[in-house]
């Protein structure tokens, strides 16, 4: 069981690279411009080109993976010979410095004119600036230039004279058009393998924070639809398929079929215009504001009760499959031959048995009801992973998308994993080596 274990969690590994490869890719190679689906149509080329630079999108597809993957600090070190530091500040905001190599304090740059102006950040919070011009160095043609930390967490390349143009989007402001800009742009980022991967390019807001809570508010509500439908599809599974061909058997393979085959949309939306609309019991949009879903229970009962009503008839339709197989088995006649009582025989014999299928299924839909309740989550507004990861497609947000994607890979090959061992517990025959 130990080596099964090692060789899913490897499997799980190169999952999640492949997977990433192939997002990247296909992101890459689809149809749009990511700062005009930002921005808007009507940006210039110029505020463009310095967006581009900024986000580090000009930087070549591998570069730009490779820095996502395993993170741009390394390299930024290398190229300016600074040795570079990650803080969260009081107020929760992240910020990249370079350590000072003379007193290990920590400093970044800004250019004004032809003037580095230094900030340095003393340990208690405080922070003073100067001018710093003695940083100055001279290229092969005897041009000044620098390297440094800008304070929008970047390693940049400044020139002295170039007076470069920058152009910076202010939420609530626009463009706004400055001096002092740099002619090369490094975001700084630890990468995906160690927990950071990167700032959204929609949003501005680092990834990991923000999928911290739509994680959690999926996990929330399929949970809630989790417990409540898998239980309760089993045991109607398990009724219809103990008296195949019965009324009871009937009606429940009909309203599950058409339950299972009715979009999500429209299962939705019937709920909202019966219960929300006509009858006003619940409200029929999840606008949570700063709020946990759990804090307003009453917002989650539609959306809960759709995915329900979804799973539900998949679910019973194959543990009554699986048990309708099960009671032809020879062995269970045998059973019945031998005077055994008739529920000792089901709870005993069959239902262990029967079970296998539907676990498979179940491990499968862990992984549908995380990711791929977009469909609902857009129906009722819900802040959720799936409706995440639609918008960050929507707008080529690569980061975004590749961090969720390898949540779904995740929670899919930990999920089959979880099945894998339940399997060895219904079934002892069952062995993994």
């Amino acid at each position: 069981m130990a080596k099964f274990i090692v060789r899913r969690l490897f499997l799980m590994i190169l999952t999640m690279i492949l997977v990433s490869v192939a997002v990247f890719m296909i992101t890459e190679s689809s149809p749009g411009n990511v700062v005009r689906n930002i921005l808007g149509s009507f940006v210039t080329p110029e505020q463009e080109a310095s967006f581009l630079a900024q986000m580090g999108l000009d930087k070549p597809a591998h570069w730009r993976y490779i820095y996502w993957l395993v993170g741009s600090d390394w390299h930024a070190e290398q190229k300016s010979g600074l040795t570079l530091q990650r803080i969260r500040t009081d107020k929760g905001f992240e910020e990249w410095w370079a350590v000072r190599k003379s007193d290990g304090a920590l400093i970044r740059w800004k250019l004004e004119g032809e003037d580095l102006i230094a900030t340095v950040r003393q340990s208690n919070g405080e922070t003073e600036k100067f001018t710093d011009n003695e940083r100055w160095q001279e290229d092969e043609s005897g041009k000044p230039f620098f390297w440094g930390v800008d304070d929008q967490n970047h390693v940049v390349l400044w020139k002295k004279g170039l007076d470069q143009k920058v152009w910076s989007f202010i939420v609530g402001t626009g463009w706004k058009e400055t001096s002092g800009g740099a002619i090369e742009y490094m975001p700084l980022k630890k990468g995906f393998l160690r927990g950071d991967p990167g700032v959204s390019l929609r949003t501005g807001r680092p990834v990991a924070d923000s999928l911290y809570i739509r994680v959690r508010n999926s996990l929330v509500l399929a949970g809630i639809a989790f417990v409540i439908v898998m239980p309760l599809a089993l045991a109607l599974g398990m009724l219809a398929g103990l008296k195949e061909g019965s009324i009871r058997d009937r009606i429940l393979s009909i309203g599950g079929m058409m339950f299972s085959v009715t979009p999500e949309f429209a299962t939705g939306i019937f709920l909202i215009l019966i219960m929300s609309l006509w009858l006003n019991l619940v409200p029929g949009a999840t606008v949570f504001g700063e709020l946990a879903p759990w804090e307003r229970p009453d917002m989650l009962i539609l959306p809960v009760l759709t995915l329900t009503l979804i799973e539900l008839g998949y679910v019973l339709r194959i543990t009554r499959a699986s048990m309708v197989e099960v009671m032809r088995s020879a062995y269970i006649r045998t059973a019945f031959l031998k005077g055994l009582p008739y529920w000792w025989i089901v709870f005993r014999h069959a239902l262990r048995n029967a079970l296998i299928a539907p676990i498979t299924v179940i491990m499968l839909h862990i992984n549908w009801l995380l990711g791929g309740i977009v469909i609902v989550e857009v129906v009722f507004g819900y802040p959720g992973l799936g409706k995440y990861l639609l918008d960050a497609a929507m707008f080529k947000d690569i980061n975004a998308l590749e961090a969720g994607s390898m949540i779904l890979v995740l929670v899919a090959v930990g999920s089959q994993l979880v099945a894998d061992i339940l399997y060895t517990f219904l079934n002892p025959r069952i062995r993994f080596s």
